[in-house]
């Protein structure tokens, strides 16, 4: 298996996914990324488990003012045998506060992939938080020490 390519096949599937889930509505395509027993671990909410949950998921996103979720990954650490990877991105959450305004949430997430018997890579896990906050003055000097 040539794992350059496949990195570089991963990361365009990655990056058709984020395209997908920001700028489109078609929930059957999203969930298409996903593998039939896919976990997702949101912030702040219960596990997300199989397609018919994350169905739901998808759409309860679409309906909340203002969503929007777009990601970038930046590199693919492959198993020994080339059928698991796991991806590093970034990502942002936009939806609208209380007042109507817009407002951005940057974070981090893992993201698991595996080699499904059709070929195609699929997400397996999905998991990801809030970029930490910059911390201010002596708050940050002792998280050095």
């Amino acid at each position: 298996m040539d794992l350059s390519a496949e990195r570089t096949r991963l990361l365009q599937r990655d990056a058709e996914w984020s395209a997908a889930a920001s700028g489109g509505r078609d929930v059957e395509h999203i969930l298409s990324y996903w593998t039939d027993d896919a976990i997702v671990l949101p912030p702040e909410l219960p596990a997300v488990v199989g397609k018919d949950a994350l169905r739901q998921y998808v759409e309860g996103s679409m309906q909340i003012p203002g969503f929007g979720i777009s990601w970038t990954s930046t590199d693919v650490t492959f198993s020994p045998d080339g059928n698991l990877a796991y991806m590093l991105s970034r990502n942002t959450v936009t939806m609208n506060a209380p007042d109507g305004t817009p407002t951005a949430t940057e974070g981090r997430a893992v993201t698991v992939w595996r080699r499904e018997p059709d070929g195609e890579w699929r997400c397996a896990v999905d998991i990801w938080n809030a970029e930490p906050k910059m911390l201010a003055g002596a708050e940050a000097a002792a998280h050095r020490k």
